[in-house]
């Protein structure tokens, strides 16, 4: 065979076999870009079906009425009832009195974090005992300081010890949330003491060692080095404690104050129960967890809005 034809068919055959290397490669790269849809798709789908279609389920029931006008639509009745009820208002008053309260119990676990990574002496030891309270059921914690803080209890003996006058400090509507809300923070910020302390692993430790030969005391190191480094914890924190305190206080509530003194106590979340479990109302209590939604999204949203700035992201 002539050299010609023998060069042509060699350099055919290798066409073809580069061909046929480069479509599985097209089915591959299409694959590569379809398969992240794919390992989404069950949670997606989880998410659709067991909270968004149960949310527009719950918007849409909260337009209908209760009791004789059971299924029937009522437009806004739902809402401007909740507007006339004087529980409701006391509880979206707390929740104003949560956001209040907020920084406090942001700014507790992140300087016990702080300290702990700063190895202060004993510093394994508080990381143990900080995380404890959070394994704790909220009925328990709550029982324990129905103990200690009952007017006859421990801490009231103290104070008239020392000369102080005891406090009623769950029979007293000015103190009673103040206290159950003390109580839900210490009780859970075991938890944002972990996501703290990852957050400073990632925390650059020039700065601090830099910061330390300038001689900068520890709270400046805290005010410019370590917020700024940690903006992005402090948002989720921020937002998962504020969402913690909207809707994972309903068992410490039941325990220690059942919503009292005078209906003080009382929270979006609790006041859902009561409306569902023990007024038989469903329609009232959907507009009630409509508006709770709609607080947490709108809260959450600002709080990572106002942090991103302070931390001079865009």
């Amino acid at each position: 065979m002539p050299a010609g034809r023998t060069d042509g068919a060699a350099a055919g055959s290798a066409r073809r076999r580069r061909g046929a290397r480069a479509r599985p490669g097209r089915g591959g790269s299409r694959a590569e870009r379809f398969a992240p849809y794919v390992l989404v798709a069950p949670a997606i789908l989880i998410i659709v079906v067991l909270r968004l279609y149960p949310l527009l389920l719950g918007v849409n029931f909260s337009f209908t009425g209760d009791g004789e006008r059971n299924g029937q639509a009522v437009g806004l009745d739902n809402y401007l009832e909740l507007i006339e009820d004087p529980l409701f208002r006391t509880a979206l008053s707390n929740v104003g009195l949560l956001v209040l309260l907020l920084p406090v119990a942001v700014a507790i676990p992140g300087l016990l974090a702080t300290f702990i990574y700063l190895k202060v002496p004993g510093h394994r030891f508080y990381r143990s005992v900080y995380f404890f309270p959070a394994v704790l059921s909220p009925v328990i914690v709550g029982a324990i300081f129905n103990l200690l803080l009952a007017f006859d209890g421990p801490v009231n003996a103290v104070f008239e010890a020392v000369g102080i006058s005891p406090v009623d400090w769950l029979g007293n509507p000015d103190v009673a949330m103040f206290v159950v809300v003390g109580v839900h923070v210490w009780a859970t910020f075991g938890m944002a003491l972990v996501v703290f302390l990852a957050g400073f692993a990632t925390l650059d430790a020039a700065l601090l060692d830099a910061a330390r030969v300038d001689g900068a005391s520890l709270p400046q190191v805290i005010r410019h080095v370590i917020i700024p480094g940690l903006s992005r914890t402090i948002a989720f924190v921020a937002v998962t404690t504020m969402v913690g305190m909207l809707t994972s206080m309903f068992g410490l509530l039941y325990v220690m104050t059942s919503g009292g003194p005078e209906g003080s106590t009382y929270l979006p979340e609790y006041y859902i129960w009561i409306q569902q479990g023990q007024m038989n109302r469903p329609a009232l209590a959907s507009a009630a967890s409509t508006v709770l939604f709609v607080i947490m999204l709108v809260v959450g949203l600002l709080q990572v809005k106002l942090l991103r700035r302070a931390g001079g992201e865009d």
